[in-house]
């Protein structure tokens, strides 16, 4: 499950959010009455934990999509996402077993992709550094070719007859 869980996270404005459909369909419950319980309590859904997203946002997620699950019913209102806190306070307005479960298995899935994109930034560092190293190596080689290349060397010495 924790896997069905990382493909459904997305980036949207540099945020790592879910869509709201796919916390119902995980929750199971309609994504009406996930919104519903979501308005009743917007307090607690403040701009950084959920919001709609535009037209244009929404495009480019359905062109990511073979199939589309942002159309489940003909959608009335705009999608809404959630980030990793907005999640959390799902689990506050949702009163079952079943989406306490979903929520720690979330939140696991969130833990995951932070770890991972982590390990990807020190080896993208080592990567750096590697590149670093060998360039400072090899410029002592490029510096001598550029060297041989110039044309007003004094130093040349002229090659054949000199009359």
């Amino acid at each position: 499950m924790l896997e069905k869980i990382e493909r459904k996270i997305y980036l949207v404005r540099g945020l790592k959010v879910m869509l709201d459909s796919d916390l119902a369909e995980l929750y199971g419950v309609p994504t009406r009455r996930l919104n519903e319980q979501v308005s009743r309590n917007a307090v607690r859904f403040p701009s950084d934990f959920m919001f709609s997203l535009s037209p244009e946002e929404l495009r480019n997620l359905k062109s990511q999509f073979a199939t589309s699950s942002l159309e489940h019913g003909g959608r009335r209102k705009p999608t809404q996402v959630f980030t990793e806190q907005g999640v959390a306070m799902l689990s506050g307005v949702l009163h079952s077993e079943r989406a306490i479960r979903v929520n720690i298995t979330i939140m696991r899935a969130f833990v995951r992709l932070r770890e991972l994109l982590a390990s990807h930034k020190d080896l993208a560092r080592k990567l750096e550094a590697l590149e670093s190293k060998y360039d400072t190596q090899f410029k002592v080689v490029f510096d001598a070719i550029r060297d041989l290349m110039k044309e007003d060397r004094k130093d040349r010495r002229r090659i054949g007859f000199h009359g």
